[in-house]
């Protein structure tokens, strides 16, 4: 039998496609618009004449971020920071979520650990104690500071434990009778089947270290030690007149173009890489969510 939808039933899917199809225009449109701005001439950037397509087409700002010294280290270090984070962060949680999967039975403490990362979701040392903190361990102006003091993410252990609880038992009793430790178990058989969970929280955590700023500003002595996101900060936000030099420095640093260019380029390792893990996205959420 074939079912006839009503007249209300349409209308309310073609309001919903009309809107999200709105939603994605209102994403995409200061991410075309910066895009434009990069390619456009100084004089037709500073006319507000540049919409979602360049106005006097030119490499210019592209040929400065190039040049840029200070960009490409900033740069490079975002890239170690991103490699280092992401495996740190990935190492830990599966270390901590593995564990507090487990029953009672088998982890008799694992309550007084699951309420041990509750309560930091709740609560925080704050922001001077932080500081303090990451100055005694003597890792301050290093990339050890943005990495370590949110090595483990509360949230991101409890969406992989979750995940692993929703794994069925006898998996685990089968292989325990086969004779298999912790490690091969973990190793073998519970990662391999949490992949969708796994690129979730590769994604959360790659974006989380790609594009913060504040830590860096905050735990960085000096300039050249700024990841990409603090460098672009100092640039987009404030500019430090003590560095210029000359005039042609200053067009340079108040130059739209060269800002949007410089934003534009430290956006698209994000835009490379999310496509070809958004399929797990949604069903790493879900299927880590469901069984608490």
């Amino acid at each position: 039998m074939k079912y006839k939808e009503s007249f209300a039933r349409r209308a309310f899917v073609v309001f919903n496609y009309c809107f999200v199809l709105l939603v994605c225009l209102a994403c995409l449109y200061p991410i075309l618009n910066t895009l434009a701005i990069s390619f456009s001439s100084k004089d037709a950037v500073n006319a507000g004449q540049v919409g979602i397509w360049p106005v006097g087409f030119h490499l210019e700002a592209y040929k400065y971020v190039i040049q840029s010294n200070e960009f490409l280290v900033s740069f490079w270090i975002a890239v170690k920071r991103v490699a280092l984070g992401v495996s740190i962060n990935m190492a830990l949680t599966v270390l901590a979520g593995y564990p507090l999967s487990k029953s009672r039975q088998i982890f008799p403490k694992r309550d007084f650990f699951m309420w041990y990362f509750v309560i930091t979701m709740l609560f925080s040392g704050g922001l001077i104690p932080t500081y303090l903190v990451v100055k005694a361990t003597g890792i301050l102006n290093t990339i050890w500071a943005l990495l370590l003091p949110g090595a483990v993410s509360a949230y991101n252990v409890i969406l992989l434990q979750n995940y692993f609880k929703g794994l069925p038992d006898e998996i685990y009793d089968s292989a325990r009778m086969d004779g298999a430790g912790e490690w091969r178990i973990l190793g073998r058989i519970f990662l391999p089947l949490s992949k969708p969970v796994l690129a979730t929280l590769v994604v959360f955590s790659s974006v989380g270290h790609w594009n913060s700023w504040f830590d860096g500003i905050l735990y960085m002595n000096r300039a050249e030690k700024y990841p990409l996101q603090s460098y672009l900060q100092t640039v987009v936000v404030k500019i430090d007149a003590s560095s210029i030099s000359d005039i042609s420095q200053v067009q340079n640093l108040v130059a739209k173009g060269n800002k949007a260019a410089q934003i534009f380029i430290a956006m698209l390792p994000i835009l490379c890489v999310y496509p070809f893990l958004q399929k797990y996205f949604v069903s790493g959420i879900v299927l880590g969510s469901v069984k608490g």
